[in-house]
């Protein structure tokens, strides 16, 4: 989810035509889903070493 937001993102920055906006709120998307990814990480690397 982070990736495709990031992307989104790139895309809505680089764009040519100014007059179309999007209404996709990328940054704060690409945010939340990688303090997510990074918080399911943490617990999974946590239970890989306590096992």
């Amino acid at each position: 989810m982070a990736l495709l937001a990031w992307t989104g993102d790139h895309r809505r920055m680089r764009r040519t035509d100014l007059d179309r906006v999007g209404f996709m709120p990328w940054t704060p998307i690409f945010f939340v889903s990688l303090i997510g990814a990074l918080i399911l990480l943490g617990l999974a690397a946590r239970e890989w070493i306590v096992s």
